[in-house]
């Protein structure tokens, strides 16, 4: 394969960005509305909205497995399918095992979707801040290196996305969980809210509140002037939502871009490298090898926006070697691909609830409530460090007879499908893990993909202190449960390996000192201030709040900044 040097327009531009999904798409949004001609590289096919979404509106009883997958799929993808979501209905949103190999030196479940619009189209959509508090804590505590950023750095941005993307959720005052840009929440059904009274009542830092969620419940004039509309709380997001309702790059960022006419999109395009100039000191641009033709391209800009997702990011920049940097660029620290991190997803909680049978809900309600982090905010007070956030619901049985084993059949058993039957609560963790250099991803030595490139190899595990935040949550879950008035409590662990959180974070993380970080606080590489990552690979802690939000606020905030450097002339 040949390299095609054409250095003509068709090949320059004033912006390249790897990656289209929830970074990549705020990245594209905020450099052409800059005024900057903008290219977006992605590795998968491309996706619009509406017009690709094959199964947005089908009826269950028209699927051949009824929305599960056949066993010959499962056999073939053991490990895709195990991600939260997967089904018959939206598989053809995630990639198959077998066509994107990487090596597993301790078990690491990676989850993608490579498309135009990444996993955007398939995220759960909970879009809680960060608090000052999870800024800080890894220094106060002592498990990580301090941030270069805190919250009031981040504020006007998560301000900033979240009135574009749309959010609903409740004021709530709370220090641990900051409030932001919302419209109105769903309802909260009438179990949780007998559990939110009695949390109110035996406890004074526990808060049950509603999540915050990228779904519009009132749409305004900025959803509308991008065609979106309103949640139909139908609770088939990732089938791709034709309303809009749910935020993803393909309905919102990456259109608006488009708008501008300064945003150009090129699907089947596997990064390979970011090139570096050694007589700049620069990044001149971006490998590329065609993923149908295998084809060698050069694109060259001024700034790359590096945002394949945290694990991909990693890759390319372990694969970008130079004379300068013959480990990965960027890389004088040795620590790139080093303080991988991920949320603990392992840990929870079921349990049975009386009374409230003449209540139920609206729809399909999509979103969750949030039990707040109540846990080493002002001071360390536990045997583990950080916080967890707990997702939790209530629901109601298909029918009163579901534990029947006798009259499925007929009349009377049709006539029992038409009433609800008993509550029932869960609740699940959403806990913070602490980067260790050891948890790491480097780059095989002998094995590569179809294109030639190296294989990822992941090598990330769980700790002791993983395992005690465990036994905290079930602990504390099933007394405040117990409280309440629930019974048949049952905690679980489902001891599922690190990855299919699908939280993965770090690798390239951001710091004060290029001796202990990759990044500076404006998501730069120290040593190649015209490279910024801004998707997950740049957290230099997990939090307990769900992180792509997160990525989207940084995105927005340094692409401004980038932005504003081209003009001054410092990029």
């Amino acid at each position: 394969m040949s390299a095609n040097l054409m250095d003509d327009a068709s090949h320059t531009y004033d912006a390249i960005v790897i990656g289209s999904g929830i970074s990549g798409g705020w990245a594209a949004k905020e450099l052409c509305e800059k005024g900057l001609k903008t290219l977006v590289l992605e590795r998968g096919r491309n996706v619009e909205h509406i017009k690709d979404y094959p199964t947005a509106t089908t009826p269950p009883w028209e699927f051949r497995y009824r929305g599960r997958i056949s066993q010959k799929q499962h056999d073939e993808n053991p490990l895709i399918t195990k991600a939260a979501g997967y089904g018959e209905d939206c598989d053809h949103f995630f990639v198959k095992d077998a066509d994107h190999p990487y090596v597993q030196e301790k078990p690491f479940d990676w989850i993608r979707g490579y498309q135009v619009g990444g996993k955007s189209l398939t995220w759960g959509r909970a879009t809680q801040r960060w608090s000052e508090f999870e800024f800080t804590a890894p220094k106060r505590f002592g498990y990580g290196i301090e941030w270069p950023i805190g919250y009031k750095d981040v504020a006007p941005w998560y301000s900033h996305v979240e009135k574009f993307i749309g959010i609903c959720g409740n004021k709530d005052g709370l220090e641990a969980m900051p409030d932001g840009e919302f419209m109105k929440p769903f309802d909260m059904n009438a179990p949780l809210v007998h559990i939110k009274e009695s949390l109110n009542k035996n406890y004074t830092d526990r808060h049950l509140v509603h999540a915050r969620w990228a779904h519009i419940t009132d749409p305004k004039q900025i959803h509308l002037d991008q065609g979106r509309g309103q949640c139909q709380a139908r609770n088939m997001c990732m089938r791709g939502c034709p309303f809009g309702g749910y935020f993803s790059s393909v309905s919102s960022t990456l259109p608006w871009a488009k708008k501008t006419g300064n945003l150009t999109i090129r699907p089947h395009s596997v990064v390979h490298s970011i090139i570096y100039d050694e007589a700049t000191g620069k990044a001149s641009g971006v490998k590329v090898i065609d993923a149908n033709s295998k084809e060698e391209i050069i694109y060259k800009s001024r700034i790359i926006f590096l945002n394949a997702s945290a694990l991909n990011s990693n890759l390319v920049l372990l694969n970008s070697k130079s004379k300068r940097f013959p480990n990965g660029l960027g890389n004088d620290s040795g620590l790139l691909g080093k303080y991988i991190a991920f949320h603990n997803y392992r840990a929870s909680v079921s349990a049975d609830i009386d009374g409230f049978l003449d209540k139920y809900y609206f729809g399909r309600n999509p979103t969750d409530l949030i039990l707040v982090n109540f846990r080493n905010l002002h001071k360390q007070e536990t045997d583990f460090f950080g916080g967890y956030t707990t997702f939790m619901n209530a629901y109601r049985d298909q029918h009163p007879a579901e534990n029947d084993n006798e009259g499925q059949i007929g009349a009377e058993y049709k006539e029992e499908l038409c009433e609800p039957g008993s509550w029932h609560v869960f609740a699940y963790l959403q806990g913070e893990t602490v980067p260790k250099e050891s948890n790491h991803v480097r780059l095989s030595e002998d094995k590569t993909d179809q294109w030639g490139i190296p294989l990822l190899v992941t090598s990330v595990s769980y700790d002791d202190n993983d395992e005690r935040m465990i036994k905290d949550f079930h602990t504390q879950m099933s007394e405040m449960l117990e409280k309440a008035g629930c019974k048949n409590i049952e905690v679980y662990n489902n001891k599922q390996a690190p990855g299919l959180d699908i939280h993965e974070m770090g690798g390239v993380r951001m710091g004060k000192d290029p001796n202990t970080s990759l990044l500076n606080e404006w998501n730069q590489l120290h040593h190649c201030k015209n490279v910024f990552v801004t998707d997950g690979a740049c957290m230099a802690s997990t939090g307990n709040q769900s992180p792509s939000i997160l990525y989207m606020a940084l995105t927005a905030r340094a692409a401004n900044y980038a932005a504003d450097e081209i003009k001054k002339g410092n990029l």
